[in-house]
């Protein structure tokens, strides 16, 4: 029985698989960004400073216009807040069923 890989609010839009999951791993590092700025409570101007970004670039990150930045963006910046991004992969579930059979 093959499991359904989980779908994300992208593929519900109709994005394409490889579209919709790139988009997925951008959100959430932009969310997570957003989640540490505000926890810290840093400023435009202290993020202007940290980010090394001019202020309306700073402005549309915090407003949440996610297209105007790429992930390599994105990963710089959680690097500028002293974030430790990474990706992690994971084979499919059958996948590692059968290595562990064999």
């Amino acid at each position: 029985m093959r499991k359904r890989r989980e779908e994300n609010v992208f593929d519900q839009l109709g994005f394409s698989r490889k579209e919709a999951t790139a988009l997925g791993i951008k959100s959430a590092l932009h969310r997570k960004i957003i989640r540490y700025a505000k926890n810290r409570n840093y400023s435009q101007a202290q993020l202007v400073k940290i980010l090394r970004e001019p202020q309306p670039r700073v402005s549309d990150l915090l407003r949440g216009k996610i297209a105007k930045f790429s992930l390599e963006a994105l990963v710089n910046y959680a690097e500028a807040l002293d974030m430790r991004p990474e990706i992690k992969i994971h084979e499919p579930v059958m996948a590692m069923a059968r290595a562990l059979s064999a």
